[in-house]
């Protein structure tokens, strides 16, 4: 029995570092699209490591999922998406692979704004274009991450206040770089109509000849309506996306003599050597062109 009791005792010994071990490893995370795993890798550290369905310069709207997307969902611990139908192939996603974690809404708690696209209302899913809703999703982000990881809430906690002070100073940022252009001068053209909340929350207008899905053509009779706007408006910049062909935007800018300002991130981040490879750094891009843009022409 004394020899039994030693090789047991053994035996355990052996196995705590592993344990330890497996609790030390960082939770398997998934993000639908790059944006969100930004900011998924921001506040969970090295305590997550995080698998983006949509990358870089991709179109989320549009986007077709793989079998390396399926084998990434399979092994998830935790799901983190936009919502407000931003992932309209989720669904069957989650559905092939089985998945039956956790899937967290980071757009709970946004006050969401309504937009029409093909004769019907829907919720605009670009909510993280005002940068107090990015702070919505780090709250979201943030709760969910401490209840998988309570042994790790201190460490991200921490995280999670630093990036949230980022984004309240980001967001005051902004309202600063508009606050001396005049209403009537605040007219943007973009070529997909992904800025609903930032005009909402900085008080600019956005007119775009596309609906909510990238992935839908607009009609001669959508562009003749928009090339009246912009003429309408004496608007003087016309701003491609780095998802979206240039044609349509070239076109307009043809048309009305306007001329193109520069590329807008809107739906994803730009590739890790580029302008907008974080959320904040594509707040910042985008508000540093769009100023410019005003204030010339005033």
């Amino acid at each position: 029995m004394k020899r039994l009791l030693t090789v047991l005792a053994l035996i355990i010994t052996t196995m705590a570092p592993l344990r330890s071990h497996a609790q030390d490893e960082p939770l398997n995370v998934v993000a639908s699209f790059s944006i969100l795993g930004d900011m998924v890798k921001t506040i969970g550290g090295a305590d997550v490591a995080v698998t983006t369905i949509v990358g870089p310069d991709t179109d989320t709207h549009a986007y077709e999922p793989t079998p390396a997307d399926a084998k990434a969902l399979a092994h998830a611990q935790l799901v983190f998406i936009n919502g407000l139908g931003f992932e309209g192939w989720m669904g069957k996603l989650t559905q092939s692979t089985g998945y039956k974690g956790t899937i967290i809404t980071v757009t709970d708690g946004v006050k969401t704004h309504s937009m029409e696209d093909e004769g019907k209302v829907l919720a605009d899913p670009h909510a993280w274009q005002s940068a107090a809703n990015a702070r919505i999703y780090a709250k979201n982000i943030t709760a969910a991450l401490i209840k998988a990881l309570p042994a790790k809430a201190s460490a991200i906690t921490v995280r999670a206040n630093i990036y949230d002070k980022q984004l309240a100073d980001l967001d005051a940022w902004v309202h600063t770089q508009f606050k001396d252009v005049p209403q009537a001068a605040r007219a943007i053209i973009t070529s997909h109509d992904a800025f609903g909340y930032f005009g909402l929350a900085y008080n600019i207008t956005f007119m775009a000849p596309e609906g909510v899905n990238t992935d839908t053509e607009p009609t001669a009779a959508d562009v003749a309506r928009l090339t009246d706007q912009i003429k309408a408006a004496h608007a003087k910049t016309v701003f491609l996306e780095n998802m979206t062909s240039a044609r349509l935007i070239n076109q307009i800018a043809k048309d009305t003599g306007a001329v193109i300002g520069g590329t807008l991130y809107a739906d994803a981040l730009s590739r890790a050597n580029g302008e907008a490879s974080t959320y904040i750094d594509l707040m910042r891009h985008n508000v540093d062109l769009l100023a410019s843009s005003l204030k010339r022409k005033q």
